[in-house]
């Protein structure tokens, strides 16, 4: 038995009458593919419901996890506003400056002229009691606020570097497994272990155009729709795809093996049970994964996406069949020798060596590989 070194996860989900992710005209996202023009929904998208889900698998409810927060404005809210009760305005604007700078690089004094930045928890705690000391050194001054402020800019990366490298996922949970770029310090970018495909429509899209009105229930005088809209809907069945680099998540996690394994286990439950989608209210755009392949192995991973160039019949036994005609086609070429786990709603679906099971004996399984890919 190999030592994994992937954790590959394809899976077949159905939506109806939904808009799952729109692009700047308010439409749904799409791409040609194969002759024929899919809908689409991105990566961002897919990692986005993941992070924030309020589920009993949220990835925040894991033991150990550290919280993280995106914004452009984390010195602002998580750093400087809780000083301002303590200290002096003009005190607090002055040490503003200079963290906005060390954090978000020489163009950060202006919220237009920062990245959207993800920190993690003990980073912002960290950065927050620094501005502590800076502003009791002033001692209600507000220059030397500025001069106590440019000396410590100074030193910040070798600080900041040095309380990252004794501290437990100083950059949060979702930053050790998604990844973060950080342009104003090199030293804070993490690469992703988690790799993320933009899920496609394995037919052909299926769009329509939803005519809409809202009626006025207190018009007394011409009866009727007081507003008329329309907007996109669209139904598919959409081929997923992501990758985890066990080794990649094991080094962001510390090696820390159990957590890797938490990690996993809820990350499985919300890549099939997690839905992303917008007009909850009118669409009620749920759906579960109506097959899951989990493939565990030490070569480089490849997509099963090429099963649906040729566009198929939108219907999960053409897609599980055409699934099916593709790893066999690759196992006679490349025998690569994966361990394989499916989940199937539909009946059993014949994938050469896979062990068939239900979300929670697949979960178990995956809990199993970050202990044997650290050996």
């Amino acid at each position: 038995m190999t030592h994994p070194r992937f954790l590959q996860i394809h899976t077949l989900t159905s939506y109806t009458a939904a808009l799952l992710n729109r692009d700047d005209s308010g439409l749904a996202k799409r791409l040609p593919f194969g002759g024929a023009v899919r809908t689409r929904i991105s990566s961002q998208c897919l990692k986005r419901h993941w992070r924030i889900a309020d589920d009993p698998h949220a990835l925040d409810r894991i033991d150990g996890a550290t919280v993280a927060f995106r914004s452009r404005e984390l010195v602002t809210h998580k750093v400087l506003d809780p000083l301002r009760d303590k200290f002096a305005e003009d005190v607090v604007d002055a040490v503003e400056t200079e963290f906005q700078i060390a954090v978000y690089g020489d163009k950060g004094t202006t919220k237009k002229g920062r990245q959207t930045l993800l920190l993690g928890g003990p980073e912002l705690k960290w950065l927050k009691g620094q501005a502590e000391q800076v502003a009791e050194q002033a001692d209600g001054d507000a220059a030397k606020a500025t001069a106590a402020a440019q000396a410590w800019r100074k030193d910040f990366r070798a600080n900041i570097k040095s309380m990252r490298e004794c501290t437990s996922l100083p950059a949060g949970l979702v930053t050790a497994l998604f990844g973060r770029m950080v342009t104003s310090d090199t030293d804070a970018n993490i690469t992703a272990p988690v790799h993320v495909a933009h899920a496609f429509t394995v037919h052909e899209e299926e769009p329509e155009s939803d005519y809409f009105t809202a009626v006025d229930d207190l018009a007394e005088e011409d009866p009727g729709a007081d507003t008329i809209q329309d907007t996109e809907l669209t139904s598919g069945l959409y081929y997923g795809y992501v990758v985890v680099d066990l080794k990649g998540l094991l080094k962001n996690l510390r090696r820390d093996t159990e957590l890797a394994a938490q990690v996993l286990h809820n990350l499985l439950y919300l890549i099939a049970e997690v839905s992303p989608g917008a007009k909850l209210g009118s669409t009620a755009p749920y759906g579960r994964a109506s097959l899951m392949l989990l493939e565990a192995g030490d070569r480089q991973p490849r997509s099963l996406s090429e099963a649906y160039r040729q566009a198929c019949s939108p219907d999960i036994g053409a897609a599980s069949d055409a699934l099916v005609r593709k790893i066999s086609a690759l196992d006679e070429a490349y025998a690569t020798g994966e361990e394989r786990r499916v989940l199937s709603v539909c009946g059993e679906v014949d994938i050469p060596g896979a062990v068939h099971g239900s979300l929670a004996e697949l979960a178990t399984w995956v809990r199993s590989l970050p202990k044997r890919a650290a050996t």
